[in-house]
């Protein structure tokens, strides 16, 4: 018998379309294996079984009709708990959040995909306000990584990684500030997109301004650009959103990468020191991409470690999200939060406007190599998952968690379009992931790239 919880969100709609299994058994199977991985991962801040179900079921009769209301229609999804989703208090993992909060609205990608029919099957964990690449709060505790408990499922959507690589549904919601989706996707072996700045409106607007992304989290390529296309649609709530984009993400999927100028940068001109094993998986699968036919040359982006820069426009964010909390609150943050809100709050206009000063060059410098390469292909990161409920990995000298993310956050600060792929695994069984990188507004491009490794069936543990 067909396993429900193994199949993407494609494979859900044939079957719902074939009548071979409905929106009510794919939504029972999700719960179903939610709660029996919870206690062990501890992916899930709720689950909401009754109003799933009743979804579910509206919408298997809409199949038997054959009238689904969009094209996600009884597809299980869940969503981060930094996301709104009426109905269910949101939380953002922090114990100064009072509870009984705004319940009355969805958030736009929310509401995109409710009008899709999608079904709705809990909140995700996620550390205090987003704040960092690990998912561990005061409010909610440590999420652990489905390949290895004892590791960290990364961050900060941490919980939606980990219920998408346990089959706890098919589709999540993410945010990603500093690499949020794109570093616990790497480290449990799903498929994640950050999409351009703007292709997916967000509201309320976030503290950590436009650094800030929404983005699928999913089994792969295919399904990530499916629900691109339903959630990447202008929203007036947004002001920075942009207008729909051109086509259909999906129809797009199938042009492969054959002549497609491929940069590849190992270490970004020797800045990271990446894992040996990481190095190899992600040389495969670039020897793989050049296989299909791209024009793969080294090359490296030419920038410095912009983390300087960051960390001014990322520390102001946490010291905006945590302003209006008075002393008694402020006991109750996360320390590293109290840390970094804290040095957020010593910077001044002119120290915020000179790390813009760098974003603004960082782009123009993106934007030159992009003239000369369509796509820019790195490591994900140079790490594969270490122990859960730390920060850094102990023994590094790190302080904070942008010390080993330095291959996600750069993108951030340009608003590139940019997607991990799981390409193998290291010696431990840990996964790896390639990072897949486009100038702006070429996301269709970088999905394209993306679905290209998955057709020749080089994810997830090499060819």
């Amino acid at each position: 018998m067909t396993d429900l919880t193994e199949l993407t969100a494609t494979r859900l709609l044939d079957g719902y379309r074939k009548g071979d299994f409905s929106p009510e058994d794919a939504t029972r199977a999700a719960l179903d294996r939610a709660e029996r991985v919870q206690p062990e991962v501890n992916a899930f801040v709720r689950l909401l079984p009754d109003e799933a179900l009743a979804r579910a079921r509206d919408s298997a009769e809409r199949w038997r009709r054959g009238e689904p209301t969009g094209v996600l229609d009884g597809v299980p999804v869940t969503v981060k708990d930094i996301i709104l989703l009426r109905g269910s208090p949101t939380l953002k993992g922090s114990r100064t959040v009072v509870p009984g909060g705004r319940q009355d609205e969805d958030a736009p990608s929310v509401a995109r995909l409710r009008e899709a029919g999608a079904v709705f099957i809990g909140k995700t964990t996620t550390p205090e306000f987003g704040w960092k690449g690990v998912t561990d709060s005061p409010a909610h505790g440590v999420t652990r990584n489905p390949h290895d408990p004892s590791r960290t499922a990364g961050g900060s959507s941490g919980g939606a990684a980990a219920a998408v690589a346990l089959g706890a549904g098919p589709l999540a919601l993410g945010t990603d500030g500093g690499g949020s989706v794109r570093i616990p996707a790497a480290f449990c072996g799903i498929f994640a997109l950050k999409p351009t700045y703007g292709r997916v409106p967000l509201y309320p607007a976030s503290a950590f301004g436009t650094l800030a992304h929404v983005g699928p989290m999913t089994r792969d390529a295919a399904d990530a650009a499916l629900m691109l296309d339903v959630i990447g649609v202008p929203d007036a709530r947004d002001w920075s959103a942009l207008d729909g984009a051109p086509g259909s993400f999906a129809a797009a999927l199938g042009g492969g990468v054959r002549g497609l100028r491929v940069g590849y940068s190992p270490s970004l001109g020797g800045q990271v020191a990446v894992r040996p094993a990481v190095a190899a998986a992600v040389r495969r699968a670039v020897e793989r991409l050049a296989g299909l036919g791209a024009y793969v040359e080294e090359a490296d982006p030419d920038f410095t470690d912009p983390v300087d820069a960051f960390h001014t426009l990322w520390f102001s964010g946490a010291a905006r999200v945590t302003e209006r909390l008075g002393p008694a609150q402020r006991a109750l943050l996360d320390p590293g939060l109290r840390e970094i809100r804290a040095a957020g709050a010593r910077l001044s206009a002119l120290d915020y406007l000179a790390a813009v000063d760098v974003r603004m060059e960082l782009g123009r410098r993106m934007g030159r190599f992009h003239e000369r390469y369509d796509l820019l292909v790195t490591p994900t990161l140079p790490i594969t998952a270490f122990e859960a409920g730390a920060e850094v990995p102990k023994g590094s000298g790190l302080r904070r968690w942008t010390g080993w993310t330095p291959f996600t956050y750069p993108f951030n600060l340009t608003q590139q379009p940019a997607a991990t792929v799981p390409v193998g695994t290291d010696g431990d069984g840990l996964p790896v992931g390639l990072q897949i990188v486009a100038a702006r507004h070429r996301d269709a491009l970088v999905l394209r790239a993306a679905h290209a490794l998955y057709e020749a069936g080089f994810t997830a543990g090499g060819s």
